[in-house]
């Protein structure tokens, strides 16, 4: 049973199941691709939500250091990208790490990365498809027609909002406005998903909320995928087109509006604030395996994949810089908090027409980053069907069409339902933590392979360099500068020191009676510190106290301890995450030394692992539940009908 779990898969198989068409149909998939149309699907997928929303977070958490985290984060998506493009080139089959993890660990592991990537794909297109939404209505909103009295068209808030976003906004703004802030002072965000609660026709008392033309975006997406990869391919190469000549456009005309003193201070909030925004800037980034899904369909995948991969980090990581330079000397970084931040920028500097612009082009964008995931996705699922992993029908290849048809049709309704309701915070941190997973595993298979001598080897292999004599020496380093300059931090974190709760988090947990005693004391607090001004808005005047302040306001307050404070396994259980990554580092680094391991997969695997601990418990929490049931439906389907387990 245990040996069963664990079967592989041979290089030599895989190519030769290839070949002849796997033996249950007799269509195949186009070849069509070379390195022009697959550098063009990388740079689709990876320059959309990233430049025209994320980036604007990440900004304002990070300042002007926030190309740092770009420049940091392509880094690891390069070193990932080495050992996809070592697989790709031994293995120049769809699949993606699924089939590479086929080879390397064997077949539980590979239906876990393949159930991983399903996540990764689905859900990423359900963030894109959010995202859109929200650029294609706010486009619409900004069309003025005078001749036919046109003054904008504006859907409704409930029709262009994910029922999970107006249900937390009408919560939160209940909260914010028991605590003394008025609803006119609430932000933009949470005063429109309380508007689209509170407008929303109800049925039984059920708030009709949906995401209306994220819908429309994915259906249309779906059959332009299903129609072909030709037809597909120029449509893409049509966006990726448009939106580098928008950016460029951008770089031209804002360059000239830069002042340099918004440059300072470099790094306002520090190494902390920087990774802030991990998350969002390493969505951006993800795209990048897809063009790996569509091995199959390539002129010669084995030349053609690996340079594709590396044209396309390189070419975003110096527009991402270039974007982001712009864009905080143009406007002071704290204005950047924004989900349209290079149409917003134009705006505070009263260029409209370039504004108007970017919002058209961002429609493009993203709909060319949707293109490639839901390319990608049935790709993932035929593979797993031809292994007898899924039900047969996923793997039927269209007479005509020569697309994954039944797959595409099943992506189709997986992404649209949820992106009906689902929140875009939630389903963007675990599309990322599913593709880091996915990250780690294949550099850790290339480290597998790299002394086994009967593994035939493709035209491409990493660069060998023997860690043992670097991270070690890194390992023992960064030891001793956590020690000796983040000392507190390093001390907090080891002894699980409490902490004190951030003024939104605390304020919105309490009941009446707590609240009302907290005004009190901001009251008395106002005389202690010879403050003039009465406000209601506790929430406010608690974030404009100074830290020190702040929490000295929360170590005089009367309320119970664990009201002010997080400690325990609450606050211990944020740190598991962190705590799993130092123990591997440590195992990794004794492998190093034992087996000569190559440096580039080892540095992949370390990086993408730090960002999944950076992503928090609850993501992780997310993670393994999905996994859970997939476990269930392998045993229930996968492990039976395997044809490994066949033959």
């Amino acid at each position: 049973m245990f040996e069963k779990l664990f079967r592989k898969k041979s290089i030599t198989k895989i190519l030769a199941d290839a070949e002849k068409g796997y033996g249950d149909h007799s269509s195949s998939l186009n070849k069509t691709l070379g390195v022009r149309d697959l550098t063009a699907f990388g740079i689709a997928a990876i320059i959309g939500a990233g430049i025209f929303s994320t980036i604007g977070k990440a900004s304002a958490d990070g300042g002007p250091a926030v190309i740092f985290l770009f420049i940091f984060t392509a880094v690891a998506c390069s070193f990932a990208a080495f050992a996809y493009a070592e697989f790709a080139s031994m293995v120049p089959v769809s699949g993606s790490a699924y089939t590479y993890s086929y080879v390397a660990f064997g077949e539980l592991v590979a239906w876990i990365i393949g159930w991983s990537l399903i996540m990764e794909y689905a859900i990423g297109n359900i963030t894109v498809a959010i995202s859109w939404s929200d650029y294609f209505t706010g486009l619409l909103s900004s069309i003025r027609i005078p001749t036919l009295n046109i003054n904008g068209i504006n859907l409704p808030d409930w029709m262009t909002m994910d029922y999970l976003s107006a249900f937390n906004g009408h919560n939160h703004a209940d909260a914010l406005i028991n605590a003394g802030k008025s609803y006119a002072d609430l932000d933009d965000v949470t005063r429109i998903a309380n508007n689209a609660w509170n407008t929303a026709p109800q049925i039984g008392g059920f708030h009709l909320v949906a995401d209306l033309p994220a819908l429309a975006i994915i259906i249309f997406i779906t059959w332009l995928v299903y129609r072909g990869m030709k037809e597909s391919k120029n449509a893409s190469n049509a966006m990726v087109v448009v939106k580098l000549a928008v950016i460029l456009l951008v770089l031209s005309v804002g360059v000239f509006y830069v002042d340099t003193s918004n440059w300072n201070p470099f790094a306002p909030n520090g190494v902390s604030g920087v990774l802030k925004g991990v998350s969002a800037v390493f969505f951006a980034y993800i795209g990048f395996d897809a063009i790996s899904t569509t091995a199959e369909e390539c002129k010669d995948p084995q030349r053609d994949l690996p340079r594709a991969m590396m044209w396309a980090i390189i070419i975003c990581t110096v527009l991402y810089v270039a974007i982001a330079l712009v864009l905080t000397g143009i406007v002071n970084y704290k204005l950047l908090a924004v989900g349209d931040p290079l149409a917003f920028v134009f705006d505070q500097i009263d260029l409209k027409l370039m504004s108007g612009i970017i919002a058209v082009s961002a429609v493009f964008a993203m709909a060319s980053v949707l293109l490639v995931f839901q390319m990608g996705q049935p790709r993932i699922w035929m593979s797993m069907s031809r292994d007898g992993l899924l039900p047969k029908a996923f793997s039927r290849i269209h007479p005509v069409y020569k697309t994954p048809s039944f797959a595409t049709i099943v992506v189709g309704f997986v992404v649209a339902v949820p992106s009906l309701f689902m929140n875009l915070t939630i389903v963007t941190d675990l599309c990322s933590i599913g593709t880091l997973f996915a990250f780690v595993l294949v550099c850790a298979g290339v480290l597998v392979l790299q002394n086994k001598p009967d593994i035939k080897r493709g035209k491409f292999k990493i660069p060998y360099a023997n860690s043992k004599y670097i991270i070690p020496v890194a390992f023992i380093a960064a030891i001793i500068f956590s020690l000796n300059f983040y000392r507190t931090e390093t001390t907090a974190f080891l002894f699980n020191k409490p902490k004190v709760y951030e003024p939104v988090t605390f304020l919105t947990s309490l009941n009446e009676a707590e609240l009302a005693t907290i005004k009190n004391e901001i009251k008395a607090n106002q005389v202690k510190l010879h403050q003039t001004g009465e406000s209601n808005d506790a929430e406010l005047y608690l974030n404009k106290l100074s830290a020190d302040q702040y929490n000295q306001f929360m170590t005089d307050s009367q309320l119970n301890t664990e009201r002010r404070y997080e400690s325990g396994f609450g606050l211990f259980k944020h740190k598991i995450p962190m705590w799993i990554f130092l123990i591997i580092c440590t195992v990794i680094t004794y492998y190093c030394v034992a087996k000569n391991l190559s440096l580039i997969p080892v540095l992949g695997l370390i990086s993408c692992l730090y960002m999944m601990c950076e992503l928090g418990i609850s993501n992780w929490i997310g993670f393994g539940i999905w996994l859970l049931i997939g476990l269930v439906v392998y045993f229930l389907y996968g492990y039976k009908h395997s044809k490994l387990n066949a033959e």
